[in-house]
């Protein structure tokens, strides 16, 4: 098996890319995820998804390519001009919402309902706020962080904060934890 050979990439995901390159965005997600992502959405029909992190949309390309037409996601970052560009791109998608706010408001001010998948992708929801995320996960459905294996761009400590939100997660009886040291280190969890 040759897991490099990633066949099913997004047609748009070629031009995010290139859009990252050219205005500098330095955490660009892993192909590896993206497909992860992919494969987990497609096997929630009719299913409600929330990613926190939106950055260019490099995931988000790859959560609505797993998407089925019924399926709604919601994509949430702080900067304006990343959601802006994101929006550009997925803005006409009436299944998607991409929103700029703080990701901390608005897991705090979210009163919907429950998602099928939570890919936290940032502060808010991975290391900050970690209860009220896993409060918005619905029994049976995934909760999914990336970059839990050193990564060169990690400010200095940051390990230290790996591994209290690794031991976090791992004493939560609520939840079926596998960790994975593949890609970036994920960790998926799902709400029992």
């Amino acid at each position: 098996m040759n897991d490099t050979n990633i066949q099913d990439i997004p047609k748009i995901h070629t031009e995010i890319t290139r859009k990252s390159e050219e205005i500098g965005f330095t955490m660009p997600s892993d192909l590896y995820v993206g497909s992860f992502l992919k494969t987990l959405i497609a096997s929630k029909p009719n299913g409600r998804f929330l990613e926190i992190g939106t950055g260019i949309g490099l995931s988000l390309s790859w959560m609505i390519e797993g998407m089925d037409a019924d399926s709604k996601l919601i994509s949430v970052d702080n900067d304006p001009a990343l959601i802006s560009i994101a929006s550009s791109y997925f803005g006409d998608d009436d299944r998607v919402e991409v929103i700029c706010k703080d990701g901390t408001d608005w897991i705090k001010e979210y009163s919907g309902s429950k998602f099928d998948l939570i890919f936290a992708d940032a502060w808010p929801g991975k290391y900050s706020v970690i209860d009220e995320v896993l409060d918005l996960l619905q029994v049976g459905g995934f909760y999914i962080i990336d970059d839990m294996t050193k990564q060169p761009n990690w400010p200095e400590g940051h390990e230290d904060n790996v591994i209290v939100l690794t031991a976090y997660l791992e004493q939560r009886e609520d939840l079926q934890l596998t960790k994975m040291n593949w890609s970036t280190g994920l960790i998926m969890a799902v709400k029992k």
